[in-house]
């Protein structure tokens, strides 16, 4: 799909499994649940470090963040500056969004805007501690009733705390579809890709 400036592509289980794809020049991740953000500079720089956030402005350089239930967010501004964030909710927790927009706008962009991608719904996260970690718009229930986080919600609500718009959702849940792979749902060690780039 098309995001401002940028191309965003999300893969599912039909696509295989993205942890090891060889022959690609990117720039991937040892996502680590935190909210680092490294610049990548040249394409394919900066891939396996420790960071959970990268951001460019270097046309050609691919961006990508592999889940199973944790939330893919592209950022893209009409300067030419991307981003791809790996939103679990530790990261959640840490700010990474609100971290990748910062680091986004110190390369020059103006307005932000955003997109969400699979990944797991309050209905199939049950998390019980919810109230000590996030505010009260972005709690759930499960689908039987127990304390859930809502983790489009805690994205929308990072997002907009960043000054940035939400503009497509793909509104799928991981552990609600069998066309990803969920590790909370199904244990699976498979990973989808989430791959932001400016064309």
């Amino acid at each position: 799909m098309r995001l401002g400036a940028a191309e965003v592509r999300w893969t599912g289980r039909a696509d295989g499994d993205m942890r090891e794809a060889p022959g690609l020049t990117w720039t991937r991740l040892h996502q680590v649940h935190g909210a680092r953000v490294v610049v990548v500079d040249a394409p394919g720089a900066r891939n396996g470090e420790d960071a959970d956030a990268a951001v460019t402005a270097v046309r050609g350089a691919k961006l990508v963040i592999l889940t199973a239930d944790c939330a893919p967010v592209a950022l893209s501004s009409p300067e030419g500056v991307v981003g791809a964030v790996h939103a679990g909710w530790r990261g959640l927790a840490a700010g990474v969004v609100g971290a990748a927009v910062a680091e986004m706008r110190r390369l020059g962009a103006g307005d932000v805007v955003a997109a969400l991608g699979p990944c797991i719904h309050a209905e199939c996260y049950e998390f019980a501690d919810v109230a000590d970690h996030f505010p009260p718009e972005v709690h759930g229930r499960t689908a039987a009733g127990r304390p859930a986080l809502d983790v489009p919600a805690a994205v929308r609500h990072a997002l907009a705390e960043a000054g940035v718009e939400l503009v497509h959702d793909e509104g799928v849940c991981t552990a609600c579809s069998p066309d990803h792979f969920s590790h909370r749902a199904r244990g699976d060690v498979e990973r989808q890709a989430m791959v932001v780039w400016i064309p």
